[in-house]
């Protein structure tokens, strides 16, 4: 049992200082900032940016970063509710309550903290106090029905995919008081996960909302001397870049297609295939509907096109066939959709069958190794042939077959969200190309070996 549960409900753990009106808040946050080195400086003081990311490297300052950030936003947001939240709630305790209870004993800034029922700072402040909650992001719900100025997020990296982008959305929906409302997650980056989707991806750069920082371990002028040569006499080059550098980078087992490159499978210049039959490959999930549309050319295969998102079965085959545009429509689906249905009354391949499209799926698919062969095999076999060539506009299917990774189990990771637009192409590819499947027909499974 932790210390909390000696405590009786309700009961203030600790007061230091009182509350003062004298206080000079304009001094005291120049010194903050005085005391900040440049990166930390760039993420406090910006309070316009709705969504603000912070990504760093090992050392870098980031956790007194958000010290500094929490205490200005109080201050911006005096007499108003904010939230500082850590993946789980031990990390709340080990990691955010000692060092902020530091921060704000040094800057001499008063403070009650509440241990139960669950940790909060009420900071004593000229225009009122004001409270900080301290929550775990696995516990995101428990902030439902808060009205919140602003919420930050400390090694969100580190929290499960799933839970990241669930939660997401819904504490955004909290930030509806005050008088600077933001949102702001700092993180080591830990591969291509929630930061990397936020901020790195070329759809968020280009989003006005939301803006990324860097922060090196090298920008922190008090670390020890041996500390960055440590790191680099104990770590590969990619961990170093992730870990010193805080840039987004493979940290798992390997890129899952690493026969994909851009220079070679991505093309500007569409030939006319309007007169093509559309093969597509279709992935159920709901509310998370997606399709890769593609041509046979020969031996080759062309996508054209990509849905990714569709609310449910019928969304995704009323939009395939508003995009076929009257041609035939031959659909390579997983196989699971014929015994389960994002519609209560009818499976998904049903669904997709009435619009008139061609089910070509087996009765079961294939094993994940040989469809993830089959699609490398595509991207470039032994002989050197390239035949598999993406669209430029085909952004997700691209990203996807970039940043798709073997877990450390030795399977394809599912958590990080690639996964999708991936297996829909796979479904596609060892259903037409696939010499182990033989073009055996829908029937027999038939597999060569």
């Amino acid at each position: 049992m932790t210390i909390f549960g000696h405590i009786e409900k309700g009961s203030i753990l600790r007061r230091v200082g009182e509350s003062d009106s004298t206080l000079n808040v304009k001094a005291l946050v120049a010194q903050i900032k005085q005391d900040l080195h440049p990166g930390q400086l760039a993420f406090v003081e910006d309070e316009t940016t709705d969504i603000l990311g912070l990504s760093a490297g090992y050392g870098a300052g980031k956790t007194r970063a958000l010290a500094a950030k929490s205490c200005l936003l109080a201050i911006a947001n005096q007499g108003f509710l904010g939230c500082v939240m850590e993946p789980t709630g031990p990390l709340v305790r080990d990691i955010w309550m000692n060092d902020f209870e530091s921060f704000l004993e040094s800057y001499e800034i008063p403070y009650t903290f509440r241990a139960s029922p669950l940790p909060d700072y009420t900071l004593h402040l000229p225009g009122g106090d004001t409270k900080i909650l301290c929550r775990s992001f696995e516990s995101w719900s428990r902030i439902i029905g808060l009205n919140l100025a602003w919420v930050l997020a400390d090694e969100i990296d580190t929290v499960a995919p799933s839970i990241a982008q669930k939660a997401f959305p819904k504490i955004l929906g909290r930030l509806r008081a005050g008088n600077v409302r933001q949102f702001a997650a700092a993180s080591t980056p830990e591969g291509f996960r929630w930061m990397w989707n936020t901020f790195g991806t070329e759809e968020a750069q280009q989003r006005p909302d939301r803006k990324l920082i860097k922060m090196r371990s090298a920008d922190n002028p008090h670390l020890p001397p041996d500390f960055i040569e440590r790191l680099q006499a104990n770590y590969d080059p990619s961990l170093l870049k992730a870990y010193l550098l805080g840039e987004f980078c493979n940290l798992t087992t390997g890129q899952v297609y690493d026969r994909f490159d851009r220079a070679k499978h991505v093309i500007t210049d569409i030939p006319d295939v309007s007169n093509e039959p559309l093969r597509v490959g279709v992935d159920f999930n709901i509310g998370n509907m997606s399709a890769c549309l593609g041509v046979r050319l020969g031996n080759s295969l062309l996508l054209i096109e990509e849905i990714s998102g569709a609310h449910d079965t019928d969304a995704m085959a009323q939009e395939i066939q508003r995009r076929a545009d009257g041609r035939q429509v031959y659909v390579y689906p997983d196989a699971s959709g014929g015994s389960r249905s994002t519609n209560a009354s009818r499976t998904d391949i049903q669904i997709l069958e009435s619009y008139g499209f061609s089910n070509q799926s087996p009765k079961a698919n294939p094993p994940v190794r040989d469809r993830v062969a089959s699609v490398q095999a595509l991207l470039e076999n032994g002989k050197g042939e390239v035949r598999l060539q993406v669209a430029a506009n085909c952004k997700r299917t691209i990203e996807c077959l970039e940043l798709q990774s073997y877990t450390e189990a030795g399977d394809p990771d599912k958590d990080a969200g690639y996964d999708h637009m991936n297996d829909a192409l796979g479904y596609l590819v060892y259903r037409d190309f696939s010499m182990i499947h033989a073009r055996a027909g829908r029937g027999t499974g038939i597999r060569l070996y």
